[in-house]
């Protein structure tokens, strides 16, 4: 068994109020998980109307189909229009 994780920060350059963040966010959640099926989490910067933190995990029992996920996820943020990535880490545990 392998489990991936991915720890995302997104800019979130139209938000202006923390409810305005969390549409923008519920939104995104949504798509990924409707599209990859991966869990998700907002696990930092819960307060900051303009940035979040992203916790991403699969589970595989195959690292190559884990890390391939991940990166699907990554370009699909990275394309995203709502939000900017601003930076991530993936590890396989």
């Amino acid at each position: 068994m392998v489990i991936g994780l991915c720890r995302v920060s997104l800019s979130i350059p139209g938000s202006r109020t923390l409810k305005e963040k969390r549409r923008v966010l519920e939104s995104l959640k949504v798509r990924l998980r409707k599209t990859f099926n991966i869990s998700l989490a907002e696990v930092g910067r819960q307060e900051e109307w303009s940035r979040c933190d992203l916790a991403i995990v699969c589970v595989s029992s195959s690292r190559r189909y884990a890390d391939g996920l991940l990166a699907k996820v990554i370009n699909y943020l990275d394309e995203e229009g709502e939000s900017t990535l601003l930076e991530y880490q993936t590890e396989l545990l």
